[in-house]
This record gives C-alpha cells, structure tokens and sequence, in this order.
C-alpha cells in the first residue's frame, strides 16, 4: 500500500499562514468583533482559530501557494497517492482548502478545542497511519515530533531542522522558501517617500532658506517616510484579500506571499518607533502631527477608504498633514491661506488617483475594497475640476492679499505663474481620466519631467515675484 504524503498548511502548501490572514481579515471586515475574540480566547489557541474564522470568512482559493510544494502535491495525486492536509489551522478553513485544490476530504485541523500542532498532530497521523507509515512535509521548528514519526520528512525553508533529523539518521528532503530582503524593502514603498518632499513647502512660503530650517525639515522627511512605510505595512495586511484580486497589486510582498505576515507586523512596529522617536527629539508639535498622520491613516485602512468621497477628502487630508509637519518641524510660520490653497489641490489629485484606476479597471464592479465603480469616473472628474477652479481662485485671492503683497510684491508675475497652474493641474486630470499614470499622482508627479519643467516655472515665477532672483544675484 502506498503511503500517504501529509502536507502541513502554513508556511508549507502554504507562504502564508491562515490564523494571521484571519486575524487581518476580520480587523478589516469588523475590527471590535476581531479584538472581543482575541480578548475572549487568550490561552486558548484553537477557540481563536475558530472565532478569527468564523468573523474573517476568507477566501482560501486566493491564498498563495507554495509552488514547490504544491508541484508535489500535484505529481503524488497523479501518481494515486493520497495527498493529506494536515494543520494547526480551522478545520473549516484547512477542508475548503483541500477542496479548492482537488486533495483528500480526509484532512486533520484544529476543532474549536483541539490546537492540533506538534505532539497533538503527531499522535493523530499515528493513529490514523501508524509508526512510520506516511511522509509528512512541514516547515518549523514545531513540526519536529511529526517529522521523527513520519517515514520521510520533508523540510520547507527550515535548514536547522533538517540537519538534526538527518543527523538522527532520518530521511530528509529539502525544499526552499526564502525569504527576500528586497521583498520586505518593496513592502515598504521607498518610491512613495518621494511625497515627502511636500514637506518643504512652508520653507519655500516662508522665504527661510537656511540650514537651520533645512535640516530638521530633512530629519521630518525621514521621519514621515518610516511613519509612511509603517502604515503601508498595515494598509497591505488589511487588503490581503482585496489585493490578491487586483491585476498588479497581487504581486505585493504580503498578498503573494514573498513576506510572512509575522515579519510585516515586526516592521511595522520597528518603523513606527523609530519614526515617533525622530520625532520626539525634533520638537513636541511635530510629534503630535506625525501621530495625527498615523491615526488618520489607520482610519483610512481601517474604514474611510472604504466610503465615497469620504476617501478622497481624507487623501487631500493627508497631503496637506505633511504641509503642516514641515512647518511644525522647523518652527515656520504657515498661513491660513496656504492650506485653504492647497487642499483644493490635493483633492483634485485624490479624485486623479481614483479616475486612474477606474480607467484601467476591467469591468463596471466596485474596485475591490473601494467605493467606487467605473460609472463614477464622471463625478469624480467633476470634483477634480472643481478642486483645479477652487485652487486658481483661492491663489488669485492670496496675490491681492495683505500678506500677498508682503511676501510678493510684483502681483501681476503672480498673476503669470497662475497659467502653468492651471496647465499642470488640467494636465493631471487629463492623464487620470486617459489611464497614463501611475496608480499615485504624486509619486507620478515627481517622475514626469514635463510636468516638472511645469511646476519649476511656476517656482521660478513665484521667486521672481518675491524679489528673491534680485536678491540672490544682484540686478
């Protein structure tokens, strides 16, 4: 008779494990439900397992698999062997699993009283199989006592154990599941600190260009982009699910599995501390700003991005916090009208980055996770050329303004910097509705050499307004 081969679940047919997607999952579907049975459960590992399950109600068919695992899977079936999932995970969740990849209906899981892992699993597949009578591929530490009873081991991405069951004289084979420090580099979005530079704005208003005001601005930039990474790390573990049904997105560290979930939540924590510490020891302000910056943003992941509208304005909120950081980092003064100016701004850009991917959207359902569907790319043009209207009227105001005169005495060259304005700002909404940005308007901003060529005669304008090109070299 040929022996079965019993596969473990997470982190072996698996890259993910399926207690922390449902922990995640339910956070994102009903967060108090989520923390109540995490609470009520504490010591009691299986009854969490069941409670996280029954709240999350993930999909397992979108779980990614380990490919050289399930490729063996593959060749036993087809070889009539029988292929059983055996895991610590819910046994509701570990048979819809089997099920979704054609492996046995004999499976072996936790129960709501039962954590069945290591000894507890060893001694079910014994008495289900007998000494030695089935191979058994795992992936830790943990699964030692199944291994020194299997008749084979296979050992996924553990090489520590592999070598004290071959030293023990057992049968092992290897099989890889690396981790990539590239991969949680790109989990953390380094190309999204370029937002950063956004930061710079009050130095620039306030004409204060001096290493004083520079270099606890650079310090503020860094300490956003770790507060940035921090809170991209958990928008990710929120949109596993949500991710894994976009065309690009599923390729993420956390959605395709190249991260463990464990490592993106010790990240977060690291990040998030070394952010408040930076700016803890710049000043008492921006420490405040940059924990608005993180409540707001778990809001966001948590349940703004989830209701129109609504996800737009707390975008354009966002952007406008690092205005305001800048400011609270190198103690300068930002006016009123600066921030009524910008926000217009940053609302038209939200509603770029929706028109964007709702052009490149492939049908008329509500994008994954999101409000919105393609029959509203209508509105949200209207409200980005509203926010483009709103932006030039509010700047126009400003150039006749007491404190426009004060900082820019030449009004009329004011009046000139507001046509590549209006340029650049049409532009953005034009490329949004055509679909030719990136899913980030301003990450795309940053890269498009047109529009900064745009956005650097505006600066230059606005320089020459203030009397600074005089200033600076004479004339």
């Amino acid at each position: 008779m040929v022996k079965p081969l019993v596969l473990d679940v997470d982190g072996t047919f698996l890259k993910t494990d399926m207690l922390w997607e449902c922990f995640w999952a339910g956070l994102g579907r009903d967060p108090l439900a989520t923390i109540r049975c995490c609470f009520a459960s504490l010591g009691h590992r299986a009854s969490l397992k069941e409670g996280l399950a029954r709240i999350a109600g993930i999909r397992t068919d979108l779980l990614p698999v380990n490919p050289e695992v399930a490729d063996l899977a593959l060749q036993s079936r087809v070889a009539g062997r029988e292929v059983i999932l055996a895991s610590g995970s819910d046994g509701g969740l570990v048979r819809r699993l089997a099920s979704d990849y054609g492996l046995s209906d004999r499976v072996f899981a936790s129960d709501g009283r039962t954590n069945l892992t290591g000894k507890a699993k060893a001694a079910a597949l014994v008495e289900a199989f007998g000494e030695k009578g089935f191979d058994y591929a795992g992936n830790g530490r943990v699964d030692m006592a199944v291994w020194e009873r299997a008749d084979n081991a296979l050992v996924v991405g553990h090489p520590a154990s592999a070598r004290e069951l071959a030293a023990g004289g057992h049968n092992v084979v290897e099989l890889e599941n690396p981790v990539r420090p590239q991969a949680i580099l790109k989990a953390l979005r380094p190309h999204q600190w370029v937002k950063n530079v956004l930061l710079i704005l009050p130095m620039i208003a306030a004409h204060r260009f001096d290493l004083a005001t520079l270099v606890p601005i650079l310090w503020a930039m860094v300490a956003f982009s770790l507060a940035a990474s921090s809170i991209y790390v958990v928008n990710d573990l929120l949109d596993l699910e949500a991710d894994r049904l976009h065309p690009t997105k599923r390729n993420r560290p956390f959605a395709s599995g190249q991260v463990p979930i464990l490592t993106g939540m010790a990240v977060f924590v690291l990040c998030a501390l070394a952010a408040l510490g930076i700016a803890l020891s710049l000043n008492a302000a921006f420490l405040g700003v940059v924990l608005l910056y993180m409540v707001t943003s778990l809001a966001y992941s948590l349940r703004l991005k989830r209701m129109r509208w609504v996800d737009v304005a707390t975008l354009a909120g966002l952007y406008t916090i690092r205005v305001v950081a800048g400011a609270a980092a190198a103690q300068v003064f930002v006016s009123i009208y600066m921030l009524i100016f910008i926000f217009p701004i940053f609302i038209t850009l939200g509603c770029v980055k929706r028109l964007t991917e709702l052009t490149l959207a492939t049908s008329d359902e509500p994008l994954p996770g999101r409000g919105y569907g393609r029959p509203d790319r209508g509105d949200l043009l209207n409200v980005a050329c509203l926010g483009t209207v709103g932006a030039l009227v509010i700047f126009f105001l400003y150039s006749v303004s007491e404190q426009g005169h004060e900082l820019y005495p030449t009004t009329w060259i004011l009046w000139v910097a507001m046509v590549p304005m209006a340029l650049w700002l049409i532009r953005m909404v034009l490329l949004g509705w055509f679909g030719k940005q990136d899913y980030d308007p301003i990450v795309f901003a940053m890269r498009d050499k047109f529009g900064i060529g745009l956005l650097m005669i505006i600066l230059s304008l606005m320089f020459w307004a203030a009397g600074l090109w005089s200033q600076w070299f004479g004339g």
